[in-house]
């Protein structure tokens, strides 16, 4: 399949593994420990719900504790790159961004990230969605975990 130039309508990561797979089937055990639970009450079906809704915690924390390194990583990358590329004044300005306000300005071709940045720095632009949206010349990021 040939690459597809990456753009805000497909730039969502689904690993396949686990979106389709693992957090599904770990789930559903949740839900089926339950029933099991409500129809034959008791200790041992108890802990099972409990040993269920452990995995699926654990499952979900694997997912999203790489994520979180992967958006202080950006968040350095990007910092270094506004001291790069953007005037003095508004490089320091931009240190008071959120994380998510800085994880969604990764996108931004270095020509437009000047003006995306005064944008959110001012307050036009505020939600991520709203940031990755106004993106016309998309920078992509194929390296996500």
């Amino acid at each position: 399949m040939p690459d597809v130039p990456q753009t805000y309508e497909n730039h969502t990561r689904w690993h396949a593994p686990f979106h389709f797979f693992v957090a599904p089937v770990l789930l559903t055990n949740v839900i089926v420990q339950i029933v099991l639970l409500v129809r034959e009450p008791g200790l041992e079906r108890g802990w099972w719900v409990v040993v269920s809704a452990a995995l699926l915690a654990a499952a979900g924390l694997a997912r999203v504790n790489p994520l979180r390194a992967q958006d202080r990583i950006i968040r350095l990358e990007e910092s270094l790159r506004y001291y790069q590329l953007l005037p003095e004044d508004l490089a320091a300005r931009a240190a008071a961004l959120t994380p998510a306000q800085t994880v969604a300005l990764r996108f931004a071709s270095d020509e437009e990230l000047e003006g995306l940045v005064r944008e959110v720095v001012e307050g036009c632009l505020t939600k991520p969605g709203d940031i990755k949206r106004a993106v016309r010349n998309w920078r992509p990021d194929t390296l996500r975990v």
